[in-house]
């Protein structure tokens, strides 16, 4: 089990935060079908830009929330960030994550995310004053990276090292570095090594898209949990099928009926979160996943795209055929 504060996590499988992608609909699918935890897209460290549509969307929380309510901030600034963390505990965070991980170049150009990386420094600032706030608040505070800014300067055991000492309670690393961003593959002696050095819960990810790569990370690294990211797009259910394998139980793989079912749901919720202008082009974005999952053919994913209504949109989930190969049904 992973313990983060007074947190027990029900499933060692989580759900990676991405931006424009765990949203309230994606995030409460997610944990209806097992993830042990699920992070909000990060939210920038000034609160004064929270008034945004976007913003205001992130800071929302999921309807019978299941799970530990968690927040992510991305900054640069000790003082920014620490505010930025109180004012998520105002608006229902029961974890506080800090991105040092992401590797988007508007990002990164601020010194932000992975940029971090490179200014340990500067790191252990900003843990130590945001655990420090948090403390008051009995709030704990995670935080993700990545291995380092590039392979000439993987630094993630100095970063754990650093997290650990300021009293962060869980540390996912991603097998990345930033120079790679999602490129090449994911390698995890980095996380296997950092998972060694400290005694505080580590989450490997990266490329993990499939109940067995979990079950192989796992074991090859002894890490405590796994976050999959790209890997459960399309598939929410594969939370469920991470934890039946963890416990031995046999591994369903749901009907072509339940996964129509689990898209008309994701669909009406998007509307319904975003409205209908943003709500069909959310919908567009998710249904690309959920049809590559399903074999299906690059046409239907067009077809699908010209539809400019929920109804109509809804009426194309209900006339899908199962193909003849359901690449899903293969837990490969």
């Amino acid at each position: 089990m992973i313990h983060i504060g007074s947190h027990t996590l029900p499933s060692q499988a989580l759900l990676a935060p991405m931006a424009g992608v765990t949203d309230v609909p994606f995030r409460q699918l997610c944990q209806q079908y097992g993830a042990g935890l699920t992070t909000s897209e990060m939210l920038i460290a000034d609160t004064e830009l929270w008034q945004s549509r976007k913003s205001t969307q992130r800071l929302q929380t999921v309807a019978h929330q299941t799970l530990p309510n968690s927040m992510q901030i991305v900054g640069y600034d000790p003082d920014m960030l620490c505010q930025a963390a109180v004012a998520a505990v105002a608006h229902g965070a029961e974890i506080v994550d800090i991105n040092m991980g992401c590797p988007a170049k508007k990002v990164c150009k601020r010194a932000a995310g992975s940029a971090l990386l490179k200014d340990e420094a500067l790191v252990a600032a900003i843990l130590n004053r945001v655990v420090e706030a948090m403390a008051e608040h009995a709030i704990p505070v995670t935080l993700k990276i990545r291995t380092g800014w590039d392979e000439q300067s993987k630094n993630a055991v100095t970063i754990g090292k650093i997290a650990e000492q300021a009293g962060v309670q869980a540390l996912a690393i991603h097998g990345r570095t930033r120079a790679m961003r999602f490129n090449g593959h994911a390698e995890y002696q980095t996380i296997a090594e950092v998972k060694q050095a400290i005694s505080i819960p580590v989450i490997a990810n990266g490329d993990i898209g499939s109940v067995e790569k979990a079950l192989l990370i796992l074991a090859e690294t002894g890490v405590d949990g796994v976050m999959l990211g790209r890997g459960a797009q399309g598939r929410p259910w594969i939370f469920q099928q991470i934890s039946q394998a963890l416990q031995q139980q046999t591994i369903t793989e749901p009907s072509f009926a339940e996964k129509q079912r689990v898209m008309s749901t994701h669909l009406q919720a998007l509307h319904s979160f975003y409205g209908d202008y943003l709500g069909l082009r959310f919908a567009r974005k998710h249904m690309v996943w959920y049809l590559q999952q399903l074999n299906m053919d690059r046409a239907i994913s067009k077809q699908f795209n010209a539809l400019d209504s929920l109804q109509a949109q809804l009426q194309f989930v209900a006339a899908l055929t199962e193909p003849a190969t359901d690449i899903a049904a293969s837990i490969h």
